[in-house]
């Protein structure tokens, strides 16, 4: 959903080892679309094999999630289903962006300009149902389960962690797990571990977020934050009411309470040059109960680890079969020393 409140969000650094023998659900489509933007060439050109076909979010789920495995996490992949007609704005919009993206990559290729290039080429990025079926492919060969939720992905994540105390977190960039209820939020888990900036790398850390912690900080309960963020924004309504920052929304928020007071206060009195031209009711209505399906660890299914599977998978993509077996070697000697820890 997107939800334009990370400013105002209060957030712990932790490290992966702090993760371990956790159980985390994953909303799959924003890992995929991440790796895709992010996994590119300089000159922004996705990963691609011999024949042609994208393959970066297939290095980053093999690669980026075995480095989880090896920390000793366990994953749940939650797969969208289908989306709200109230998405229908959004995808307008996102069309719209990335024709504009797609004029301005054109110029900076006729420019020769690499930079730019970099930076509007990851407008064009596609999730395909090609792309989705190997995906869950893949994650199911490296003993990773996969859920297909009946509506949004994040919203079944969420119900799932906050219905069962085995499920520790959902991981995702985007803040919208904390409106449908998630009690932890995990940001920068599927994030490659170093980033390269002007002075050099730094070291990437996931970041921690407990709705417990959000609600106490920012002094409001679920309604308020479900308020708080409908009138930031969301999938539903993009760009929410305009002029209307985190802080500026948080007090509105804090200030009227309720839910029909806080819409009712938009565009009237000291709020008069503020305008609503969503109808407010029907987006909380369906951030409030989403459509999901009731279900716990024991409903989830973890498939074994099929090495001969992932490397048939990634080698008809041409990837290197000497990164893959080293790899799949460090996976043997985790499950070796796990084995002599249980028999001494």
């Amino acid at each position: 959903m997107g939800l334009q409140i990370g400013e105002i969000i209060p957030k712990k650094q932790i490290e992966f080892k702090d993760l371990k023998n956790k159980i985390i659900a994953v909303d799959a489509f924003n890992a995929i679309y991440q790796f895709l933007t992010t996994i590119r060439q300089p000159d922004g050109t996705p990963l691609k094999d011999s024949k042609g076909n994208v393959t970066s979010h297939l290095s980053g789920l093999f690669y980026r999630n075995m480095n989880l495995i090896l920390e000793g996490v366990k994953l749940i992949y939650v797969f969208d289903g289908e989306a709200p007609d109230l998405k229908e704005k959004t995808w307008k919009k996102r069309k719209e962006a990335r024709r504009e993206m797609k004029e301005k990559y054109e110029k900076a290729k006729s420019e020769e300009d690499i930079e730019a290039m970099g930076k509007y080429a990851r407008f064009e990025t596609k999730l395909d149902e090609e792309k989705i079926k190997e995906s869950k492919e893949l994650l199911e060969a490296m003993g990773i389960a996969v859920v297909q939720a009946p509506g949004e992905g994040e919203a079944q994540a969420s119900v799932m962690v906050k219905e069962d105390s085995d499920i520790y977190a959902v991981a995702s960039q985007d803040y919208d797990c904390l409106v449908f209820q998630s009690p932890r939020l995990i940001q920068n888990l599927g994030m490659a571990r170093k980033r390269k900036t002007i002075s050099g790398y730094v070291e990437i850390f996931p970041q921690l977020i407990e709705l417990k912690n959000v609600l106490k900080e920012l002094d409001i309960n679920q309604e308020q934050l479900i308020c708080l963020g409908v009138l930031c924004g969301t999938d539903y309504n993009p760009g929410g009411v305009k002029g209307l920052g985190p802080k500026k929304s948080l007090a509105i928020v804090k200030e009227f309470k309720t839910k029909e007071k806080i819409f009712d206060a938009i565009g009237k009195d000291k709020l008069e040059k503020y305008e609503i031209n969503f109808e407010w009711k029907e987006i909380y209505d369906e951030i409030e109960k989403p459509k999901v399906k009731k279900m716990k660890k024991q409903d989830i299914e973890f498939p074994k680890i099929d090495k001969d599977k992932i490397k048939k998978i990634l080698l008809r993509h041409d990837f290197s079969e000497e990164r893959i077996n080293n790899q799949l070697l460090k996976l043997d000697e985790v499950k070796k020393a796990k084995a002599q820890k249980t028999l001494f």
